[in-house]
This record gives C-alpha cells, sequence and structure tokens, in this order.
C-alpha cells in the first residue's frame, strides 16, 4: 500500500494481503477460477507499460509473511522502493519464489541489506507488530488489496486506477 503523507510524496507502505484478505473474508483472483485470464490481463497490462514478459513464479501467489517482513525491516532502514523493486524483479522477471527465504534474501542483498541482518530482524517483535499495525491501518482505511493508493482518505485500488490516484494527488496539491 502506498499513502500519502502530508508533504504529498508517496509513502510506500508494506503491509501483509493476506491479513486484508481474512479480514475482508476473500481470496486471491489467483487462486480462483479467473486465474488464468486474470494472468492474461496482467501480462496484457504490462506489456502496455512497456514492461519485459513476466515469469510468474511457482507457486503463485507465494506465502508472503517472510518477504513482507523483510519489506517491513526494509522500511525500518530506509529501503523500501530498492527492496521492493528487487523482490518484485525476483519474482515476476526471474520467476522465483518469495515465499522462499533464499529468493527474498537475493532481493535483500540487491538492495543493499545484510542478509544475517534481515534474518535476525524479521524475526524481532517489533518488526512484526509493524507489519500487523500497518495491515490493520490499511485496512481501517478500506484497502481491500494491493497494489492500492490512498490520497486524501480515497482509496484507489489496482494498477489500473494508478493514473486517477495521480491526477487526485496533483489536484491535492494545487488546492494546498
Amino acid at each position: 500500500m502506498r499513502t500519502s503523507r502530508p508533504s504529498g510524496s508517496p509513502e510506500w507502505q508494506p503491509i501483509l494481503l493476506g491479513g486484508l484478505f481474512k479480514r475482508f473474508d476473500r481470496s486471491s483472483w489467483g487462486l480462483g477460477p479467473g486465474r488464468e485470464s486474470g494472468i492474461a490481463e496482467c501480462e496484457r497490462r504490462g506489456a502496455d507499460y512497456g514492461l519485459p514478459p513476466f515469469r510468474w513464479p511457482d507457486p503463485w501467489p507465494p506465502n508472503g509473511l517472510f518477504a513482507m517482513r523483510a519489506a517491513t525491516y526494509a522500511k525500518e532502514i530506509g529501503r523500501t522502493i530498492s527492496f521492493s523493486l528487487a523482490a518484485f524483479r525476483q519474482a515476476f522477471a526471474a520467476g522465483r519464489d518469495l515465499g522462499e527465504t533464499d529468493n527474498v534474501l537475493l532481493a535483500a542483498a540487491a538492495a543493499e541489506i545484510h542478509p544475517r541482518a534481515l534474518l535476525a530482524a524479521a524475526q524481532r517483535d517489533a518488526v512484526k507488530a509493524a507489519l500487523r499495525e500497518a495491515t490493520d491501518r490499511a485496512g481501517d482505511l478500506g484497502v481491500k488489496g494491493v497494489p492500492s493508493v490512498v490520497v486524501d482518505g480515497e482509496v484507489f485500488w489496482g494498477d489500473d486506477r494508478l493514473e486517477e490516484a495521480v491526477a487526485a494527488a496533483a489536484q491535492r496539491q494545487r488546492l494546498s
């Protein structure tokens, strides 16, 4: 989830999607009957954005708990964006399962996060609590899935709504 901070700059906020699924009594489209059409739609939109072809990890969707704890630690040390991009590259460019610790550690190394530091941090109660709190806060804001951008309390959910979120944030900046 990304939210607008008072300065107007985006904040990348790791959340546990499974926690939102549980809270809102729903599941991933990747586990349902629309999986194949959903994958095709993601690939089409990716091509429209000029991205290289996806290499979907197996299994997908993964168990993302460790990866989201890692992302929470990355945020704590100021490496949220670099870690997130490295993790997405591992998953969708290299086709690696982010449910496997070693693949998350590869992303961490690419973001200049020491693997031992990450392994220790992911077990800290403070990191676990921060992830739970961020997920709860996202749910309280009305976030039901990712990616989501929140601008002045309005949730824009899905990559197909990113342009609307940018326009809303720009409007907010003009009014400030």
